[in-house]
Protein backbone atom coordinates (compact mmCIF):
# COMPACT_ATOMS: atom_id res chain seq x y z
CA UNK A 1 0.00 0.00 0.00
CA UNK A 2 2.67 2.12 0.96
CA UNK A 3 4.72 1.13 -2.27
CA UNK A 4 1.85 2.24 -4.60
CA UNK A 5 1.10 5.54 -2.79
CA UNK A 6 4.54 6.42 -3.16
CA UNK A 7 4.37 5.92 -6.75
CA UNK A 8 1.39 7.74 -7.35
CA UNK A 9 2.76 10.61 -5.86
CA UNK A 10 6.30 9.91 -7.83
CA UNK A 11 3.67 9.82 -10.90
CA UNK A 12 1.81 13.11 -9.99
CA UNK A 13 4.63 14.86 -9.53
CA UNK A 14 6.44 13.94 -12.73
CA UNK A 15 2.60 14.52 -14.38
CA UNK A 16 3.05 18.09 -13.20
CA UNK A 17 6.45 18.76 -13.62
CA UNK A 18 5.95 17.79 -17.35
CA UNK A 19 3.24 18.44 -18.55
CA UNK A 20 2.56 21.44 -21.12
CA UNK A 21 3.27 25.00 -19.01
CA UNK A 22 3.49 28.55 -20.19
CA UNK A 23 7.11 30.00 -20.36
CA UNK A 24 7.13 32.38 -17.46
CA UNK A 25 8.66 35.29 -20.23
CA UNK A 26 5.42 35.58 -21.71
CA UNK A 27 3.99 36.18 -18.70
CA UNK A 28 5.04 39.74 -18.76
CA UNK A 29 5.07 42.35 -21.17
CA UNK A 30 8.58 43.37 -22.26
CA UNK A 31 9.87 47.00 -23.81
CA UNK A 32 11.40 47.41 -27.08
CA UNK A 33 15.02 48.07 -26.66
CA UNK A 34 16.70 50.13 -29.64
CA UNK A 35 20.23 49.85 -29.92
CA UNK A 36 23.22 51.34 -31.65
CA UNK A 37 25.31 48.49 -33.77
CA UNK A 38 27.75 48.29 -31.19
CA UNK A 39 25.16 48.04 -28.57
CA UNK A 40 24.86 51.58 -27.32
CA UNK A 41 21.08 52.39 -25.69
CA UNK A 42 19.40 54.37 -28.37
CA UNK A 43 15.85 54.19 -27.04
CA UNK A 44 13.81 51.98 -23.93
CA UNK A 45 10.38 52.22 -24.86
CA UNK A 46 8.08 51.23 -21.58
CA UNK A 47 6.04 47.71 -21.90
CA UNK A 48 2.15 47.70 -21.19
CA UNK A 49 2.43 47.38 -17.56
CA UNK A 50 3.99 50.52 -17.51
CA UNK A 51 7.72 48.85 -16.35
CA UNK A 52 10.81 49.41 -18.28
CA UNK A 53 11.53 45.23 -19.32
CA UNK A 54 14.23 44.01 -20.94
CA UNK A 55 13.74 39.81 -20.42
CA UNK A 56 17.04 38.15 -20.64
CA UNK A 57 17.54 34.51 -20.96
CA UNK A 58 19.84 33.53 -18.05
CA UNK A 59 22.62 32.28 -19.87
CA UNK A 60 23.24 36.11 -21.01
CA UNK A 61 23.38 37.26 -17.12
CA UNK A 62 26.77 36.99 -16.45
CA UNK A 63 27.80 34.42 -13.54
CA UNK A 64 29.02 37.08 -11.09
CA UNK A 65 26.15 39.02 -11.07
CA UNK A 66 23.77 35.09 -11.02
CA UNK A 67 26.35 34.55 -7.91
CA UNK A 68 26.22 37.93 -5.91
CA UNK A 69 21.71 37.90 -6.55
CA UNK A 70 21.68 34.45 -5.08
CA UNK A 71 24.40 35.18 -2.06
CA UNK A 72 22.33 38.38 -1.38
CA UNK A 73 19.03 37.07 -1.18
CA UNK A 74 18.58 33.32 -1.08
CA UNK A 75 22.09 31.48 -0.22
CA UNK A 76 19.99 28.40 -0.23
CA UNK A 77 18.16 28.75 -3.46
CA UNK A 78 18.96 25.48 -4.99
CA UNK A 79 18.21 23.34 -1.98
CA UNK A 80 15.64 24.05 -1.05
CA UNK A 81 11.44 24.10 -2.57
CA UNK A 82 10.86 27.01 -2.82
CA UNK A 83 10.11 28.18 1.03
CA UNK A 84 13.35 27.98 3.06
CA UNK A 85 12.11 26.76 6.82
CA UNK A 86 14.90 28.05 8.59
CA UNK A 87 14.71 31.34 7.21
CA UNK A 88 11.30 31.31 8.26
CA UNK A 89 11.59 30.56 11.54
CA UNK A 90 15.05 32.89 11.68
CA UNK A 91 12.23 36.09 10.59
CA UNK A 92 9.81 34.52 13.13
CA UNK A 93 12.18 34.76 15.77
CA UNK A 94 13.48 38.46 14.78
CA UNK A 95 9.88 39.87 14.45
CA UNK A 96 8.36 38.33 17.51
CA UNK A 97 11.09 38.06 19.96
CA UNK A 98 13.49 41.14 19.29
CA UNK A 99 10.67 42.98 17.53
CA UNK A 100 13.02 43.89 14.02
CA UNK A 101 11.52 42.92 10.93
CA UNK A 102 13.74 40.60 8.64
CA UNK A 103 11.98 39.54 5.26
CA UNK A 104 11.97 35.26 4.32
CA UNK A 105 11.06 35.29 1.22
CA UNK A 106 12.92 33.36 -1.43
CA UNK A 107 13.71 34.27 -4.52
CA UNK A 108 10.85 31.19 -5.66
CA UNK A 109 8.02 33.30 -3.04
CA UNK A 110 9.30 36.37 -4.77
CA UNK A 111 8.66 35.39 -8.23
CA UNK A 112 5.13 33.38 -6.72
CA UNK A 113 4.29 37.17 -5.36
CA UNK A 114 4.65 38.73 -8.76
CA UNK A 115 2.81 36.38 -10.64
CA UNK A 116 -0.07 35.86 -8.69
CA UNK A 117 -0.52 39.10 -7.31
CA UNK A 118 0.00 38.15 -3.77
CA UNK A 119 -0.55 40.22 -0.87
CA UNK A 120 1.72 38.97 1.32
CA UNK A 121 1.81 41.15 4.45
CA UNK A 122 -0.74 39.25 6.36
CA UNK A 123 -0.47 35.65 7.61
CA UNK A 124 -3.02 34.39 4.85
CA UNK A 125 -1.20 35.88 2.25
CA UNK A 126 2.07 34.56 3.38
CA UNK A 127 0.34 31.01 3.48
CA UNK A 128 -0.84 31.47 0.05
CA UNK A 129 2.57 32.96 -1.16
CA UNK A 130 4.42 29.39 0.02
CA UNK A 131 2.15 27.62 -1.44
CA UNK A 132 2.66 29.32 -4.83
CA UNK A 133 6.13 29.07 -4.28
CA UNK A 134 5.69 25.24 -3.54
CA UNK A 135 3.95 24.84 -6.75
CA UNK A 136 5.62 27.05 -9.17
CA UNK A 137 9.22 24.81 -7.80
CA UNK A 138 6.96 21.70 -8.93
CA UNK A 139 6.14 23.20 -12.28
CA UNK A 140 9.52 25.12 -13.17
CA UNK A 141 13.49 24.37 -13.09
CA UNK A 142 15.34 26.23 -10.86
CA UNK A 143 17.14 28.05 -13.33
CA UNK A 144 13.96 28.69 -15.22
CA UNK A 145 12.75 30.46 -11.83
CA UNK A 146 16.10 32.54 -10.86
CA UNK A 147 15.65 33.50 -14.89
CA UNK A 148 12.20 35.07 -13.84
CA UNK A 149 13.40 36.55 -11.24
CA UNK A 150 16.43 38.46 -12.21
CA UNK A 151 13.82 39.40 -15.19
CA UNK A 152 11.33 41.05 -13.16
CA UNK A 153 13.02 42.42 -9.81
CA UNK A 154 12.08 46.24 -8.39
CA UNK A 155 15.07 48.36 -9.37
CA UNK A 156 13.96 51.48 -8.68
CA UNK A 157 10.81 53.17 -9.80
CA UNK A 158 9.51 51.39 -12.72
CA UNK A 159 12.33 49.31 -13.38
CA UNK A 160 11.98 45.93 -13.66
CA UNK A 161 14.89 43.22 -14.15
CA UNK A 162 18.46 43.61 -14.66
CA UNK A 163 18.66 43.91 -17.95
CA UNK A 164 16.84 47.45 -17.97
CA UNK A 165 18.63 48.50 -14.35
CA UNK A 166 21.96 47.90 -16.18
CA UNK A 167 20.88 50.18 -19.20
CA UNK A 168 19.70 52.50 -17.46
CA UNK A 169 22.14 52.87 -14.08
CA UNK A 170 25.05 52.38 -16.41
CA UNK A 171 24.30 52.53 -19.77
CA UNK A 172 25.78 49.45 -20.90
CA UNK A 173 23.93 45.55 -21.35
CA UNK A 174 23.82 43.55 -18.70
CA UNK A 175 26.25 41.31 -20.28
CA UNK A 176 29.12 43.58 -19.95
CA UNK A 177 28.67 45.05 -15.83
CA UNK A 178 31.72 44.55 -14.12
CA UNK A 179 31.87 42.89 -10.45
CA UNK A 180 31.34 46.35 -8.58
CA UNK A 181 28.23 46.97 -11.04
CA UNK A 182 26.76 43.67 -10.41
CA UNK A 183 27.11 44.15 -6.36
CA UNK A 184 25.54 46.95 -6.39
CA UNK A 185 22.34 45.94 -8.77
CA UNK A 186 22.42 42.94 -6.88
CA UNK A 187 21.71 45.02 -3.46
CA UNK A 188 19.34 47.26 -4.92
CA UNK A 189 15.46 44.50 -5.22
CA UNK A 190 16.14 43.89 -1.10
CA UNK A 191 14.60 48.16 -0.63
CA UNK A 192 14.64 49.67 -3.85
CA UNK A 193 13.05 52.68 -2.41
CA UNK A 194 16.03 53.33 -0.18
CA UNK A 195 18.71 52.22 -2.45
CA UNK A 196 17.77 52.73 -6.01
CA UNK A 197 20.58 55.39 -7.30
CA UNK A 198 19.46 59.14 -7.54
CA UNK A 199 21.93 62.16 -8.29
CA UNK A 200 23.91 61.08 -5.51
CA UNK A 201 24.51 57.40 -4.36
CA UNK A 202 22.43 56.74 -1.70
CA UNK A 203 24.16 55.64 1.58
CA UNK A 204 21.69 52.82 2.24
CA UNK A 205 22.92 51.59 -1.17
CA UNK A 206 26.75 51.43 -0.16
CA UNK A 207 26.13 49.97 2.90
CA UNK A 208 24.43 47.33 1.36
CA UNK A 209 26.80 46.82 -1.40
CA UNK A 210 29.78 46.86 1.40
CA UNK A 211 27.58 44.18 3.03
CA UNK A 212 27.57 42.05 0.12
CA UNK A 213 31.25 42.62 -0.77
CA UNK A 214 32.43 41.02 2.82
CA UNK A 215 29.69 37.96 2.02
CA UNK A 216 31.48 37.24 -1.52
CA UNK A 217 34.95 37.49 -0.31
CA UNK A 218 34.78 34.71 2.37
CA UNK A 219 33.45 32.48 -1.38
CA UNK A 220 35.54 33.87 -3.56
CA UNK A 221 38.61 35.01 -1.55
CA UNK A 222 40.63 35.48 -4.80
CA UNK A 223 38.48 38.23 -6.06
CA UNK A 224 40.44 40.64 -3.25
CA UNK A 225 41.98 42.02 -6.12
CA UNK A 226 38.82 44.20 -7.18
CA UNK A 227 38.66 45.96 -3.37
CA UNK A 228 40.62 49.09 -5.59
CA UNK A 229 37.85 48.87 -8.03
CA UNK A 230 35.21 48.98 -4.98
CA UNK A 231 36.61 51.91 -3.53
CA UNK A 232 36.34 54.36 -6.61
CA UNK A 233 33.42 56.18 -7.63
CA UNK A 234 30.74 54.48 -9.95
CA UNK A 235 29.72 56.17 -12.93
CA UNK A 236 25.78 55.97 -12.27
CA UNK A 237 22.61 57.03 -14.16
CA UNK A 238 19.52 58.40 -12.98
CA UNK A 239 16.11 57.01 -14.24
CA UNK A 240 15.95 60.37 -15.79
CA UNK A 241 19.35 59.86 -17.57
CA UNK A 242 17.56 57.66 -20.06
CA UNK A 243 19.12 57.51 -23.62
CA UNK A 244 16.76 59.34 -26.20
CA UNK A 245 19.37 58.91 -29.14
CA UNK A 246 18.44 59.59 -33.04
CA UNK A 247 14.61 59.96 -32.48
CA UNK A 248 13.48 60.20 -35.68
CA UNK A 249 15.08 56.76 -36.44
CA UNK A 250 14.00 55.07 -33.48
CA UNK A 251 10.26 56.00 -33.83
CA UNK A 252 10.51 54.63 -37.55
CA UNK A 253 11.83 51.30 -36.47
CA UNK A 254 9.37 51.21 -33.28
CA UNK A 255 6.80 51.62 -36.27
CA UNK A 256 7.93 49.10 -38.57
CA UNK A 257 8.75 46.14 -36.02
CA UNK A 258 5.78 47.34 -33.42
CA UNK A 259 6.19 43.33 -31.78
CA UNK A 260 10.00 43.13 -31.58
CA UNK A 261 11.54 43.29 -27.95
CA UNK A 262 14.83 44.04 -28.96
CA UNK A 263 16.00 46.50 -32.37
CA UNK A 264 19.80 46.27 -32.85
CA UNK A 265 20.02 49.25 -35.84
CA UNK A 266 22.95 50.33 -37.84
CA UNK A 267 23.63 53.57 -36.27
CA UNK A 268 26.97 54.30 -35.57
CA UNK A 269 26.51 56.30 -32.28
CA UNK A 270 30.18 58.20 -32.19
CA UNK A 271 29.27 59.39 -35.77
CA UNK A 272 25.51 59.91 -34.77
CA UNK A 273 26.58 62.37 -32.23
CA UNK A 274 28.79 64.41 -34.95
CA UNK A 275 26.63 64.95 -37.20
CA UNK A 276 24.16 65.77 -34.75
CA UNK A 277 26.56 68.61 -33.66
CA UNK A 278 27.53 69.52 -37.02
CA UNK A 279 23.65 70.01 -37.90
CA UNK A 280 23.52 72.26 -34.40
CA UNK A 281 26.08 74.47 -35.51
CA UNK A 282 24.99 74.83 -38.92
CA UNK A 283 21.93 76.00 -37.34
CA UNK A 284 23.70 78.33 -35.06
CA UNK A 285 25.99 80.15 -38.06
CA UNK A 286 23.08 80.38 -40.52
CA UNK A 287 20.21 81.66 -38.11
CA UNK A 288 20.23 85.24 -40.00
CA UNK A 289 19.40 83.77 -43.21
CA UNK A 290 16.66 82.44 -41.56
CA UNK A 291 17.30 78.63 -41.53
CA UNK A 292 15.82 77.23 -38.61
CA UNK A 293 15.47 73.09 -39.90
CA UNK A 294 17.75 70.42 -41.74
CA UNK A 295 18.35 66.78 -41.98
CA UNK A 296 20.62 64.35 -42.57
CA UNK A 297 21.01 61.15 -43.96
CA UNK A 298 24.32 59.36 -44.01
CA UNK A 299 24.58 56.39 -45.57
CA UNK A 300 27.59 53.89 -46.40
CA UNK A 301 27.58 52.85 -49.92
CA UNK A 302 29.37 49.45 -49.51
CA UNK A 303 26.70 47.98 -47.26
CA UNK A 304 23.94 50.74 -47.70
CA UNK A 305 23.78 50.87 -43.83
CA UNK A 306 22.85 54.10 -42.08
CA UNK A 307 25.33 55.24 -40.21
CA UNK A 308 23.42 58.16 -38.70
CA UNK A 309 20.23 60.09 -39.41
CA UNK A 310 18.70 63.44 -37.94
CA UNK A 311 15.52 64.00 -39.49
CA UNK A 312 15.09 67.66 -37.82
CA UNK A 313 17.21 70.29 -36.21
CA UNK A 314 15.63 69.65 -32.58
CA UNK A 315 13.07 66.65 -31.71
CA UNK A 316 11.26 68.72 -29.28
CA UNK A 317 10.62 71.73 -30.78
CA UNK A 318 7.48 72.59 -32.31
CA UNK A 319 8.41 75.84 -34.14
CA UNK A 320 9.77 73.78 -36.80
CA UNK A 321 7.37 70.40 -36.26
CA UNK A 322 10.59 68.68 -34.86
CA UNK A 323 9.42 65.59 -34.62
CA UNK A 324 8.30 65.41 -38.37
CA UNK A 325 11.35 63.12 -39.67
CA UNK A 326 12.62 65.21 -43.10
CA UNK A 327 14.55 62.59 -44.02
CA UNK A 328 11.43 60.83 -44.94
CA UNK A 329 9.42 63.83 -45.96
CA UNK A 330 8.06 64.24 -49.39
CA UNK A 331 10.45 68.07 -51.33
CA UNK A 332 11.22 69.21 -54.13
CA UNK A 333 14.87 67.69 -54.91
CA UNK A 334 15.78 70.87 -57.18
CA UNK A 335 18.67 70.39 -59.57
CA UNK A 336 19.95 67.37 -57.38
CA UNK A 337 17.96 64.76 -60.71
CA UNK A 338 20.45 66.11 -63.53
CA UNK A 339 23.26 63.60 -63.08
CA UNK A 340 20.55 60.93 -63.52
CA UNK A 341 19.48 62.78 -66.78
CA UNK A 342 23.13 62.26 -67.89
CA UNK A 343 23.44 58.81 -66.91
CA UNK A 344 20.49 57.62 -68.94
CA UNK A 345 21.80 59.72 -72.06
CA UNK A 346 25.11 57.89 -72.11
CA UNK A 347 23.69 54.49 -71.88
CA UNK A 348 21.25 55.19 -74.73
CA UNK A 349 23.98 56.70 -76.78
CA UNK A 350 22.71 60.17 -76.95
CA UNK A 351 26.14 61.48 -75.84
CA UNK A 352 29.15 61.38 -74.02
CA UNK A 353 31.47 63.49 -71.43
CA UNK A 354 32.86 65.82 -74.06
CA UNK A 355 29.83 66.12 -76.11
CA UNK A 356 28.81 70.19 -76.91
CA UNK A 357 25.25 70.99 -76.05
CA UNK A 358 23.83 74.98 -76.20
CA UNK A 359 23.28 76.47 -73.04
CA UNK A 360 21.22 79.32 -75.12
CA UNK A 361 18.07 80.52 -74.58
CA UNK A 362 15.37 77.67 -75.68
CA UNK A 363 11.97 77.06 -75.96
CA UNK A 364 10.46 73.47 -75.27
CA UNK A 365 6.51 74.51 -76.64
CA UNK A 366 5.04 77.05 -73.98
CA UNK A 367 8.25 76.12 -71.45
CA UNK A 368 10.93 78.80 -71.54
CA UNK A 369 13.45 78.03 -68.57
CA UNK A 370 16.33 80.22 -67.43
CA UNK A 371 19.32 79.34 -65.45
CA UNK A 372 18.94 79.74 -61.87
CA UNK A 373 21.84 83.12 -62.12
CA UNK A 374 19.73 84.54 -65.39
CA UNK A 375 22.39 83.98 -67.78
CA UNK A 376 23.24 81.57 -70.59
CA UNK A 377 26.61 80.66 -71.65
CA UNK A 378 26.60 79.30 -74.82
CA UNK A 379 28.43 76.11 -75.97
CA UNK A 380 28.96 73.86 -72.66
CA UNK A 381 30.28 70.24 -72.90
CA UNK A 382 28.04 67.44 -71.34
CA UNK A 383 30.60 67.55 -68.44
CA UNK A 384 30.70 71.38 -67.72
CA UNK A 385 27.02 71.53 -68.00
CA UNK A 386 26.57 69.07 -65.24
CA UNK A 387 29.21 70.55 -62.94
CA UNK A 388 28.03 73.78 -63.41
CA UNK A 389 24.13 72.73 -63.05
CA UNK A 390 22.90 74.51 -66.43
CA UNK A 391 19.57 74.00 -66.94
CA UNK A 392 19.11 74.00 -70.90
CA UNK A 393 21.61 71.68 -71.58
CA UNK A 394 19.96 68.73 -69.29
CA UNK A 395 16.13 69.61 -70.23
CA UNK A 396 17.37 69.54 -74.09
CA UNK A 397 18.58 65.96 -72.93
CA UNK A 398 16.05 64.99 -71.48
CA UNK A 399 13.57 65.87 -74.01
CA UNK A 400 15.48 63.19 -76.20
CA UNK A 401 15.14 60.28 -73.72
CA UNK A 402 13.18 57.64 -74.37
CA UNK A 403 12.89 53.73 -72.71
CA UNK A 404 13.14 54.57 -69.71
CA UNK A 405 13.34 58.56 -69.73
CA UNK A 406 13.83 60.44 -66.49
CA UNK A 407 10.14 59.45 -65.09
CA UNK A 408 10.02 56.05 -66.00
CA UNK A 409 13.11 55.83 -64.17
CA UNK A 410 12.64 57.37 -61.03
CA UNK A 411 9.11 55.10 -60.89
CA UNK A 412 11.55 51.96 -61.66
CA UNK A 413 14.15 52.92 -58.89
CA UNK A 414 11.24 53.30 -55.86
CA UNK A 415 10.39 56.78 -55.84
CA UNK A 416 6.75 57.06 -54.83
CA UNK A 417 3.49 59.25 -54.95
CA UNK A 418 4.13 60.48 -58.32
CA UNK A 419 1.87 61.98 -59.93
CA UNK A 420 1.17 61.35 -64.06
CA UNK A 421 4.19 61.91 -66.33
CA UNK A 422 2.07 64.45 -68.52
CA UNK A 423 1.87 66.01 -64.80
CA UNK A 424 5.45 67.35 -65.03
CA UNK A 425 6.35 67.20 -68.55
CA UNK A 426 10.55 68.22 -69.05
CA UNK A 427 9.73 70.09 -65.33
CA UNK A 428 11.06 66.63 -63.88
CA UNK A 429 14.34 67.35 -64.41
CA UNK A 430 14.28 70.67 -62.80
CA UNK A 431 13.18 69.52 -59.26
CA UNK A 432 8.99 70.16 -59.93
CA UNK A 433 8.45 66.48 -59.06
CA UNK A 434 9.01 65.36 -55.00
CA UNK A 435 11.23 62.92 -54.00
CA UNK A 436 12.35 61.95 -49.58
CA UNK A 437 15.99 62.17 -48.59
CA UNK A 438 15.71 58.40 -48.19
CA UNK A 439 14.88 58.04 -52.02
CA UNK A 440 17.55 60.49 -53.37
CA UNK A 441 20.20 58.76 -51.21
CA UNK A 442 19.04 55.57 -52.69
CA UNK A 443 19.16 56.75 -56.25
CA UNK A 444 23.02 58.27 -55.48
CA UNK A 445 23.93 55.05 -53.42
CA UNK A 446 22.77 53.94 -57.30
CA UNK A 447 25.89 55.59 -58.94
CA UNK A 448 28.71 54.06 -56.25
CA UNK A 449 27.15 50.39 -56.90
CA UNK A 450 27.72 50.42 -60.56
CA UNK A 451 24.36 51.07 -61.68
CA UNK A 452 22.83 48.93 -59.08
CA UNK A 453 19.57 50.15 -56.82
CA UNK A 454 19.83 48.29 -53.46
CA UNK A 455 17.92 48.58 -50.42
CA UNK A 456 18.76 50.40 -47.92
CA UNK A 457 19.86 48.73 -44.57
CA UNK A 458 18.45 50.23 -41.10
CA UNK A 459 19.41 47.50 -38.95
CA UNK A 460 22.23 45.35 -38.80
CA UNK A 461 20.68 42.65 -37.17
CA UNK A 462 18.06 42.26 -39.53
CA UNK A 463 19.63 41.68 -43.19
CA UNK A 464 17.39 40.95 -46.25
CA UNK A 465 18.76 37.65 -47.54
CA UNK A 466 16.50 38.46 -50.15
CA UNK A 467 17.13 42.14 -50.92
CA UNK A 468 16.28 42.30 -54.97
CA UNK A 469 19.65 43.97 -56.91
CA UNK A 470 18.06 46.00 -59.88
CA UNK A 471 20.39 47.44 -62.63
CA UNK A 472 19.25 50.24 -63.66
CA UNK A 473 22.46 51.85 -65.03
CA UNK A 474 25.32 50.51 -66.91
CA UNK A 475 28.39 49.92 -64.92
CA UNK A 476 30.22 52.30 -67.34
CA UNK A 477 27.33 55.31 -67.03
CA UNK A 478 27.30 54.76 -63.31
CA UNK A 479 31.51 55.32 -63.58
CA UNK A 480 31.39 58.05 -65.65
CA UNK A 481 28.85 60.20 -63.93
CA UNK A 482 30.14 59.78 -60.81
CA UNK A 483 33.67 60.46 -61.81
Amino acid sequence: MLTALLILIVGLGVCIRYTPRPPLAGLYPNSTAIYARHGELLRLTLAKDQQYRVWMPLRQIPDHLRKATLLYEDRRFYQHIGIDPAALLRSLWMTTIKGLRQGASTITMQVARQIYGINSRHLIGKLWQCAAAFWLELRYSKDELLEAYLNTAPYGGNLSGVAAASLVYFHKPVAQLSLPEALTLAVIPQNPVRRAPSSQLPQALVDARQRLWQRWLQQHPQDQRYAVDLSLPLTLYTRADKPFLAPHLSDWLLRQYPEEARIKSSIHLPVQKTVKQLVDNFIVQNRSAGIRNAAVLLLDTDTMQVNALVGSANFRDKRIAGQVNGVMAKRSPGSTLKPFVYALALDQGLVHPRTVLADTPTAFGAFNPENFDGRFIGPVTVQDALVRSRNIPALTIAAQLAKPNLYEFLKQSGVSGLDTEQHYGLSLTLGSGEVTMEELAKLYALLANRGILRTIQYRVDRQDSKEAKIALLSEAAAFITLD
